[in-house]
């Protein structure tokens, strides 16, 4: 891009004329896709993370200085950030913990979780591979339900159905503490 075009578009920010966002995104747009898919590897998520970037570059427009950096090293740190902070924020919602101890509903001691559960993961290859997407997204990527029915393209009923189907099937190698950690799991 000219610095011709680039101190253009920036004066248009400056005084806050929407024909700047659209200058942006016909000349770096693609660009910072690519940067934001890079980071959170998906095509969906990268296309929020661009969204959200260009809001964020219209609210802070005041903030850049030229003098500091150059227009695309700007854009390219908000979009980077805020690829990054998209998966920070999908992480979080994975890695939630259970706090037991401080818990008032669940009063389960050491003695109810089979300590075998903590391969779980492992023991998901013994079933079905449809039945092992499900609860791989229920159980160890934090989603809900309706957010599994979503990302993964099925049903919400077929979702239940196998997510019941897997349980019994998993109840088979690990006994009924499996449904103890499932119910715990739903409540979150």
């Amino acid at each position: 891009m000219s610095t011709l075009l680039e101190k253009h578009i920036v004066e248009l920010l400056r005084e806050g004329d929407e024909k700047a966002i659209g200058l942006l995104y016909e000349h770096y747009g693609d660009t910072l896709y690519g940067v934001a898919l890079k980071v959170v590897k998906n095509e969906e998520l990268a296309q929020d993370v661009v969204q959200e970037s260009f809001v964020k570059i219209w609210k802070k427009s005041h903030t850049y200085d030229a003098s500091k950096a150059k227009l695309f090293t700007w854009l390219f740190r908000i979009t980077r950030n805020a690829a990054i902070d998209k998966l920070r924020s999908l992480s979080t919602k994975s890695d939630k913990e259970i706090q037991i101890d401080v818990s008032d509903v669940y009063t389960i001691g050491v003695d109810g979780v089979n300590p075998e559960l903590m391969d779980m993961q492992k023991h998901l290859g013994s079933i079905e591979p449809k039945y092992q997407v499900v609860l791989e997204a229920l159980f160890f990527q934090g989603m809900t339900q309706q957010e599994a029915s979503e990302e993964l393209d099925i049903p919400l009923g077929t979702i239940k159905s196998r997510l019941k189907i897997g349980l019994r099937e998993l109840k088979k190698i690990y006994g009924p503490a499996v449904m103890i950690v499932y119910c715990l799991l739903q409540a979150l």
